[in-house]
């Protein structure tokens, strides 16, 4: 299906307006949003399966985004080319990795899980290099920082995450999918710039509700489920907090920090979800904790803050002007 090319021209940007200080201080906020989100499943997923957690946190997700868009006095398009658009972006950032993730997390340690569901900025770098996404240019510092990233999930994490690699292999199949969703989800979201993020957010997620929930009923009959108070609980704040208010985040940084930016909260998220562990959990916090936040936290820079582009300014600035002859 054709998507008409005037509903997604792309808004001219000056990147040297944006504020990169509030773009990244939303990508930090987002990061320890998702990164909770891991805990909130493990606690949903004792009681609730993966297709009716998802279904259950989509469509509480989709009303109250449109409800918001509608108090802000804002429509849902009409266009079917938009909606076409609306419902993969609807599979590839919410039904299929929500669903994948709390199968896997069922199966497989939560370390090893986070470590899988810190690939998003590897497929983008990866995808971006060998298709010319977009003509964007993938410098050494975006490589060198995706690589730090990676490198500090593992750190920070530990190696005894990885001990059961060998096990249950289905399951890190099914995280590491949806990792590659999570990275083709921000490159086809990027259609959708010239709508606010609320409306994005809510078409989108309307979509992942009318196609995840109607398999939810029909293969794990939720009528039937035996539900605990703290299940409920956690599923409502991975509707409300982790997916609905996340959501416009999401879409206002793919907008603003592009792609491979946006994907670069993975590792952040992760390292997230080492902290919570240490503040609520009571796990402890070592000399690699350290050391993998800190390399998390310079490969985020490097993947999200045009460093070159402010180094030839200042040497720009250093050197006095020529004199013609």
């Amino acid at each position: 299906m054709q998507i008409p090319a005037t509903s997604f021209k792309a808004a001219p940007r000056d990147r040297g307006q944006l504020n990169l200080a509030l773009e990244v201080g939303l990508l930090v906020l987002l990061s320890l949003i998702w990164g909770s989100s891991f805990t909130l499943i493990r606690v949903a997923v004792e009681a609730i399966p993966p297709l009716t957690m998802t279904a259950a946190r989509v469509t509480i997700a989709a009303l109250i985004l449109v409800l918001i868009a509608r108090a802000r006095g804002l429509s849902l398009p009409r266009e079917r080319g938009i909606w076409a658009a609306f419902l993969v972006q609807g599979q590839l950032q919410s039904a299929l990795p929500f669903t994948l993730i709390s199968w896997g997390e069922k199966h497989i340690a939560s370390g090893l899980a986070g470590v899988l569901n810190a690939t998003p900025p590897i497929f983008v770098l990866l995808i971006t290099m060998a298709t010319g996404y977009r003509g964007q240019l993938i410098t050494v510092q975006k490589i060198i920082g995706v690589g730090m990233g990676l490198a500090g999930v593992v750190v920070a994490l530990g190696f005894q995450s990885l001990h059961d690699i060998n096990t249950a292999p289905m399951a890190q199949i099914a995280v590491l999918a949806a990792s590659l969703c999570y990275a083709l989800a921000p490159m086809w979201g990027q259609r959708f710039s010239t709508l606010p993020a609320i409306v994005t957010a809510a078409g989108a997620m309307s979509c992942a509700a009318i196609t995840i929930l109607p398999a939810a009923i029909i293969i794990e009959q939720p009528w039937t489920l035996v539900v605990t108070p703290k299940s409920v609980l956690a599923v409502a704040i991975l509707a409300v907090l982790c997916t609905a208010i996340a959501m416009v985040i999401y879409f206002r940084l793919v907008r603003t920090l592009g792609p491979l930016g946006t994907t670069s909260g993975s590792y952040l998220r992760a390292g997230f979800a080492v902290a919570l562990g240490i503040l609520l959990l009571g796990e402890d916090f070592t000399r690699s904790t350290i050391a993998g936040m800190t390399l998390i936290v310079l490969g985020v820079i490097a993947v999200t803050l045009p460093l070159r582009w402010r180094l030839s300014k200042a040497v720009t600035a250093l050197t006095p002007p020529t004199r013609s002859k």
